[in-house]
């Protein structure tokens, strides 16, 4: 049996309720490939990216460690990159919800 996840803090409040899917224009959703890009990734990827911070700053804002913060920027950027190149859609979510 895995051990359970360790909760992360979030620190935007407008993430907490965000549900969005961003996609191609002009291709509706059905026809769309979608990736789920779940909130503690997107979290980890704003606080490095567009915030600039740390890893090591980033897992303190967001009570986990730097190597956890390493591995949820490495998968929300290929996740993002993919859904650019390969114009496929981007749905956020929580873990426990299942994407479109």
């Amino acid at each position: 049996m895995p051990r359970p996840r360790k909760p992360c803090t979030c620190s935007c409040p407008d993430r907490l309720a965000l549900k969005a899917v961003f996609k191609p224009v002009g291709i509706p959703l059905g026809e769309l490939e979608c990736i789920p890009l779940f909130r503690d990734e997107l979290e980890a990827l704003y606080l490095c990216d567009g915030l600039d911070k740390t890893q090591a700053e980033a897992g303190d804002c967001m009570g986990v460690s730097r190597g956890t913060v390493q591995r949820l920027v490495a998968s929300a950027r290929r996740k993002v990159a993919e859904a650019l190149v390969k114009q496929r859609a981007l749905a956020i979510s929580s873990r426990e919800e299942t994407p479109l």
